[in-house]
C-alpha cells in the first residue's frame, strides 16, 4: 500500500511541475516585452508615425502660405510622374544615382585597398591610418567651406597646382561638368578612410591559416587576396553597399553648402530637391510625394540587394 501511495504522489507531481513551466515561460517573454517598450515606443513616435503622417501630406494641397487644405487624392503623384514635375524627377533621380555610384566605388574599392595597404602592425603605419580616417569626423558644413576654397576657380589651391604643371584652371564649382565632380572630391575625402578602417578590421579577423595553406600550394599574393581576401570580406562588402547606398543617396549637407543645387541644377540631389519644394516653393504636398517615393526606392533596392546577396556571401571567416 505505501508503494501505490507513493507512485500516486508522484504521479500528482508531475502534472503540477509542467503547468508551473509554461506559466514561468510566459512571465519572463513577458518582462522581455515590457523591456522593449520604451524602444518601439520611440520608434513609434519619431519613426513611423512621421512616416504615415508623410504618406496623409502627400494626398493633400498643403502650401505653407495657405491656411488649410484639403484632400486632393492623388494630384501630387500626377504632377511628379505625369505632370511639369516628371522631368525635374528623373533628372534628379538620375544626379542622385550618379553621385550614389561613385561613393560607393569610393569608398568600396578605395577602403579595401587601403586597407589592404596599411594592414601593417607599426607606429608609421598607425599614423598614417588615422591620418586617412580622420576627416570622418569632421563636420560636413565645416569641411565644405574649405573646400569651397581649394575648389575656387581664381584663388583655390587645386587650380594653383595645376598651373604650376602647366593645366588650364577649371571652374570647379561653376560648371555643369564639374560640379558634381567637386562634391565626390569632397565626399571621397570624407569616406574612403571608413571604409579602410571597416575592411582592415574585417581583414583582422581572417584566420592566418587560410594564407598559410594557400603558400603551401604555391598561390601567390594576388591569388591569395583574389581567392581568399575576398570572398572571406564579402559579409563587410555587402554591409558597407547597404550602408554606403542608403546615406549616399540621402546626400544634402555638402551639395547644400558647396553648390545649392548648382549650377543649372547639376548637382539638385533627391533631398535637396525635397528641400527645396518645402521650404523654398512651399510645396509640403509636392515635397511629401516625392519623399514617399524616394522612400519605396530606397527601401526597394535594400531589400533587392539583401535578396541577390545570399547566394554570394561567404560567413566561413
Amino acid at each position: 500500500m505505501s508503494e501505490g501511495a507513493n507512485m500516486t504522489k508522484k504521479a500528482d507531481k508531475v502534472p503540477a511541475a509542467r503547468t508551473k513551466a509554461p506559466n514561468y515561460r510566459r512571465r519572463e517573454k513577458t518582462k522581455d516585452f515590457l523591456c522593449t517598450v520604451p524602444a518601439l515606443g520611440f520608434f513609434a513616435a519619431f519613426v513611423y508615425y512621421p512616416i504615415i503622417e508623410l504618406f496623409r501630406i502627400s494626398f493633400t494641397n498643403w502650401n505653407l502660405i495657405k491656411d488649410n487644405y484639403k484632400y486632393v487624392g492623388l494630384k501630387n503623384y500626377t504632377w511628379l510622374f505625369a505632370g511639369s514635375g516628371a522631368e525635374k524627377w528623373l533628372a534628379s533621380l538620375r544626379i542622385t544615382f550618379t553621385y550614389t555610384f561613385w561613393e560607393i566605388a569610393i569608398t568600396l574599392a578605395g577602403g579595401m585597398l587601403l586597407a589592404a595597404l596599411f594592414n601593417r602592425e607599426s607606429k608609421p603605419f598607425s599614423t598614417m591610418r588615422a591620418i586617412v580616417f580622420m576627416p570622418k569626423y569632421i563636420g560636413v558644413s565645416t569641411s565644405a567651406i574649405v573646400f569651397m576654397w581649394i575648389l575656387n576657380d581664381q584663388f583655390g589651391i587645386l587650380n594653383y597646382v595645376l598651373n604650376a604643371f602647366g593645366i588650364a584652371s577649371q571652374p570647379w564649382l561653376n560648371s555643369e561638368k564639374t560640379a558634381l565632380a567637386s562634391v565626390l572630391i569632397l565626399t571621397g575625402w570624407r569616406v574612403v578612410g571608413d571604409g579602410m578602417m571597416i575592411y582592415l578590421s574585417a581583414m583582422k579577423g581572417i584566420s592566418p591559416e587560410y594564407y598559410e595553406a594557400a603558400k603551401l600550394d604555391g598561390a601567390n599574393g594576388l591569388q591569395r587576396f583574389r581567392f581568399i581576401t575576398l570572398p572571406l570580406l564579402s559579409p563587410t562588402t555587402l554591409f558597407l553597399f547597404v550602408t554606403t547606398f542608403i546615406a549616399s543617396m540621402k546626400v544634402f549637407q555638402s551639395v547644400d553648402v558647396m553648390t545649392s543645387g548648382g549650377p543649372y541644377e547639376a548637382t539638385n540631389v533627391m533631398v535637396y530637391w525635397i528641400y527645396e519644394l518645402a521650404f523654398v516653393e512651399f510645396r509640403v504636398d509636392r515635397a511629401a510625394a516625392v519623399a514617399c517615393i524616394f522612400f519605396a526606392i530606397l527601401l526597394a533596392f535594400t531589400m533587392a540587394t539583401m535578396k541577390l546577396s545570399d547566394k554570394n556571401v561567404h560567413y566561413e571567416s
